[in-house]
């Protein structure tokens, strides 16, 4: 038990710490700082089931990535804002494609990056 009060108050300490240095759980600080576009989304449940929507086309996409699959989606009144990384220019052209098409999407502002390709191996 003791152990156990040990290691919460290790973790409220480190927690108490990240919060006081500025850092969250979100590193990427493009969206750290736009908290306004997710409250609204938070806010209108219509926005969510567009969001809940895409998600499910995209997971339901074999030819998509796992990055392709874990884009983040904000959905403010039928705009959507799609941000991450995803392998490859044809990737980010399907990811926006499979948006746009979804009910209750106006339209779509897309923010997706291509990953740098990495070198194969030689082997």
């Amino acid at each position: 038990m003791k152990k156990q009060l040990l290691a919460l108050a290790s973790i409220s300490l480190l927690l108490t710490a990240c919060e006081k240095n500025g850092m969250d759980k979100n590193t990427n600080s493009r969206d750290r700082n736009d908290q306004t576009m997710q409250e609204q989304q938070n806010a209108n449940p219509e926005d969510m089931a567009t969001t809940q929507r895409i998600r499910a086309a995209l997971m339901d996409d074999d030819s998509l990535s796992s990055n392709a699959r874990n884009i983040k989606i904000i959905i403010v009144s039928g705009v959507a804002t799609l941000r991450g990384t995803v392998n490859s220019d044809k990737e980010k052209n399907d990811v926006e494609k499979i948006t746009k098409s979804t009910k209750g999407v106006r339209s779509v502002d897309n923010q997706l990056e291509v990953s740098p390709s990495t070198p194969r191996s030689q082997y």
